[in-house]
């Protein structure tokens, strides 16, 4: 199965991805395609859902993924992490991932598919529940790919909910949560 890259991913990529790690493969070969989960993800707030993007320097319509820089003339991490602090402080697990999340937010990465790789492999360490990351790695394995066959990458992700609401919420259950969702 091929998945797009995806900043703070819905709930669904993730079933989909937790299904059969090891059959996944993140394509980063694709043309860059504008307002989708790759630089955009979308929160519970207590107002509704808030829609967070990452912004990325001038993209043309045949730049390959994995070639999109982010930018970082606008202050988008320090209000992504207001907004990610604002929604999920009150939840269960917040307070123990939050350390995970935060340098995210305080460093910045050149090309936007290193960063959701980084921040997908802190998510599946989480979702794990494995501290050393050996049950990551394996669930990690090579999910690359250079062989895009012109498909429609984005299935239905359901409401687009983002990963961090079943992870915050539910901690080391989120994994369950996630396949029975």
């Amino acid at each position: 199965m091929i998945l797009p890259t995806t900043y703070l991913g819905p709930v669904e990529w993730y079933r989909q991805f937790l299904a059969n790690p090891s059959a996944v493969q993140i394509e980063v070969m694709e043309s860059f395609s504008k307002q989708t989960y790759r630089n955009r993800c979308t929160i519970a707030t207590p107002d509704g859902p808030l829609t967070l993007t990452v912004p990325v320097k001038r993209v043309d319509s045949k730049q390959f993924t994995r070639d999109v820089e982010i930018s970082y003339q606008q202050r988008w991490q320090h209000q992504h992490w207001i907004a990610l602090v604002s929604s999920y402080k009150c939840t269960p697990y917040f307070d123990y991932y939050a350390d995970f999340f935060r340098p995210f937010y305080e460093q910045e990465t050149r090309f936007l598919v290193d960063f959701n790789e980084k921040i997908h492999e802190v998510i599946i360490r989480l979702i794990a529940n494995d501290a050393k990351g050996e049950e990551a790695k394996r669930l990690l394995g090579e999910n690359r790919t250079t062989d895009w066959q012109g498909m429609d990458l984005e299935p239905c992700f359901g409401d687009g909910q983002s990963i961090l609401d079943i992870l915050f919420e539910y901690g080391p259950e989120s994994a369950i949560i996630i396949q029975n969702s």
